[in-house]
């Protein structure tokens, strides 16, 4: 870290800006964390590179003639293991939506079936349930039965992977296990630490004794009702409602990317120094840096000592159908996919299936039967995705046929929309987290500066959103006793 404690700013103009906190990022995790800092009395100043804040959180608009409808083109939902999104949701007026209460499935060379009700990233909590023997067969619920009786020793947390074929055997593995970890995490089971993808479940197995028994302990501890929730109007939403909150107590600015946070030196001595890409320098006791993770190591000098993972390349595909074909909802509310399926996507959702107020406004826009699916693409290198959004959406027509059984005429689509994130969230390898463990621990020791978002914290909401509060609330803590510069 010796290159954030000491970096001098050359040349650096004496009568710079001062704010009493600097969030670099205006994704999710630069938002909350500027919401957290004005909770506390502060004035945060937001800058976000890009011509928008969300990050992940993107709105889309799905035309026909005169009639549109904004959907989500990024992340769609939360996970409700957890209190801090919903009260967070609560806090800013929005209300939470329950998804429609129709089962996700899963799909591979074995097949398609509806994923089991009570499960954590597909491990099923309940081996002998109808739905869990359906996607595993008999011989696949008498192995993972076995769970219960096999000794502590029986077991290798290694990965995911490990974790759940040791316990459970590989037909969990490959049909439930793998579907759904590729579709969350666009990665093998056998690359994910447990304890970044699955908070808690490694310690509840330690309570019990059994995977399962552990899985359903985590269910238990979740707010009511189904295991994610939404926004109604889309998560974009939280976007707009996080945005006008901070505005209103300090400021943000897009459009504004930061080259550089180095400590001050001189009469700058106590303070953090941030160099715009526009020429501006800013100084502040305070900073929250909430940015990828390559960037954050290029803005921190860290970019030659710290060496993380290029993360992998995704494509959203938005289709807004006009079908029968789709009216009954064959696949539930949509499907994650395992390597070797018949289809390329990695995961769709059935968006107007899963979410009633969004097939409400469809309805209200373009009439009945039509119909909003979305497919995702992009597994950690793998299977290959093609290039131009013409192609990425003729081949999400054909998937679409595909993972639900469906004919469908070219006629039938009526709009679509292409969102790309390049090197999206690297795996949260055993490796991974370990590296990002050791630079919290340095930069932990540093007064006034903080370090947030979907890399540091893990994937999804539930993860993203308390890290950047506590790490907000962190830095306010440093100079409570101290004189401010502003």
């Amino acid at each position: 870290m010796t290159d954030v404690r000491t970096g001098a700013v050359p040349g650096e103009d004496a009568g710079s800006a001062v704010r009493d906190a600097v969030v670099v990022g205006g994704g999710v995790a630069g938002l909350t964390a500027a919401h957290t800092l004005v909770q506390h009395g502060l004035h945060p100043l937001v800058l976000e590179a890009s011509d928008r804040c969300g990050g992940y959180l993107v709105p889309g608009v799905l035309r026909s003639g005169d009639a549109s409808v904004t959907v989500d083109v990024g992340a769609e939902s939360f996970a409700v293991r957890s209190r801090p999104v919903i009260d967070l949701v609560a806090d800013l007026g929005l209300e939470t939506a329950e998804p429609s209460g129709r089962s996700a499935w899963a799909g591979g060379p074995a097949g398609v079936f509806p994923l089991p009700a009570t499960g954590v990233l597909g491990i099923p909590g309940h081996p002998w349930a109808p739905d869990t023997r359906r996607a595993i067969g008999l011989v696949g619920a008498l192995r993972a039965g076995a769970d219960a009786l096999l000794p502590r020793g029986w077991t290798d947390t290694t990965n995911l992977a490990t974790f759940v074929r040791s316990r459970l055997g590989s037909r969990v593995l490959d049909r439930l296990v793998t579907p759904v970890a590729g579709g969350v995490h666009s990665s093998d089971p056998a690359l994910l630490s447990v304890d970044a993808v699955a908070p808690g479940l490694r310690a509840a197995f330690e309570r019990t004794g059994s995977l399962t028994a552990a899985v359903r302990a985590l269910r238990s501890q979740a707010p009511a009702g189904s295991a994610v929730r939404g926004i109604t109007g889309g998560m974009n939403r939280l976007v707009g409602a996080l945005h006008d909150a901070v505005a209103a107590h300090g400021e943000v600015r897009t459009g504004t990317g930061v080259e550089s946070v180095t400590a001050g030196t001189g009469a700058d001595a106590g303070t953090w120094v941030v160099r715009t890409s526009s020429g501006d320098v800013v100084r502040t006791r305070r900073v929250v840096v909430a940015t990828t993770a390559h960037d954050a190591l290029r803005i921190l000098g860290l970019g030659a000592t710290v060496e993380l993972p290029r993360g992998t390349d995704i494509r959203l595909v938005t289709l807004l159908l006009r079908t029968a074909a789709l009216d009954g909802a064959p696949r539930g509310t949509g499907i994650l996919v395992a390597p070797g399926s018949a289809a390329v996507a990695k995961a769709s959702t059935h968006a107007t299936a899963k979410w009633p107020w969004l097939q409400d406004a469809v309805d209200e826009a373009f009439g009945d039967g039509h119909h909003v699916v979305r497919l995702s693409y992009g597994r950690g290198g793998s299977d290959p995705v093609p290039a131009s959004d013409d192609a990425l959406v003729e081949q999400a027509l054909q998937d679409v046929q595909a993972l639900y059984g469906v004919a469908l005429e070219h006629s039938g689509l009526v709009s679509s929309l292409v969102t790309r994130w390049d090197d999206a969230l690297p795996p949260p390898t055993p490796e991974h987290r370990l590296q990002v463990a050791a630079l919290l621990a340095e930069t932990e020791q540093l007064d006034g500066l903080a370090l947030t978002g979907a890399w540091v914290a893990g994937t999804g909401l539930a993860a993203v959103v308390p890290h950047a509060q506590e790490s907000a609330t962190r830095v306010t803590r440093i100079h409570r006793e101290s004189t401010d510069v502003a």
